[in-house]
């Protein structure tokens, strides 16, 4: 029997962005496929599409045809089209309840203690977000939300709640965001592998398949783990 291969994927995203959430779905499809030979050590990593968004949010056509330039037709025309494609991968997009654009900052740092305290807890807290913004149309900056999914997710709850009462993992998250910025990636999802080959956009499927096999056939079996 080979050895697996194990690549390190960088998933950098926002919460509030849908072609992640149809992103991620395909990529989760391409690693069904590709199992048990790849397997990926999966990081989600900061990304603000609306960084500076008001405490109270904005009214979500209203947000999308000012920043787009776009018509309301167009804007529900849009939604109808990430709706089935969404479907595709498996994930459920009712954007007529999301009523509101929120700012994602708190979501962000709760996601980067994740990080450090287990990959699958932060994985699972990930597309629990994805749920309750698209799905659900709640907000992402609500802290009795973060920490009910933190729970959801394995997490321990007081501790999230503690995090999201101070401004602890601020400084991390910004010098996170700001790497990939200075990195030049300015439009989200962002797949990293390795550090070196990136995908960007809400790809199929069967794109990532394709370069995960690539990938990992060119890559070094006894480094994956690094």
């Amino acid at each position: 029997m080979s050895t697996p291969t194990t690549l390190r994927i960088d998933f950098v995203s926002d919460v509030s962005c849908p072609w992640c959430a149809v992103g991620l779905g395909a990529l989760e499809q391409a690693l069904g496929r590709v199992a048990p030979d790849i397997r990926a050590e999966l990081h989600f990593q900061p990304f603000e599409l609306n960084p500076h968004m008001a405490p109270e949010g904005q009214d979500s056509i209203e947000h999308l045809t000012e920043k787009y330039g776009i018509s309301e037709e167009q804007v529900r025309a849009n939604g109808e089209h990430l709706r089935r494609r969404g479907a595709t991968v498996g994930f459920d997009f009712d954007l007529g309840r999301r009523k509101r654009v929120w700012n994602t900052f708190d979501a962000h740092r709760l996601l980067h203690w994740a990080e450090e305290v287990d990959l699958a807890k932060q994985h699972a807290l990930k597309k629990a977000l994805f749920k309750a913004y698209f799905s659900d149309g709640l907000s992402p900056s609500d802290h009795d939300l973060l920490v009910r999914l933190a729970g959801e997710a394995g997490l321990d709850t007081q501790r999230a709640a503690e995090i999201l009462a101070s401004d602890e993992f601020a400084a991390e998250t910004r010098e996170r965001e700001h790497m990939y910025t200075g990195a030049g990636i300015h439009s989200v999802p962002a797949i990293i592998f390795n550090n070196q080959h990136l995908i960007s956009g809400g790809q199929p499927a069967e794109l990532f398949e394709r370069a995960l096999r690539q990938i990992a056939g060119a890559a070094p079996r006894d480094t994956q783990e690094a």
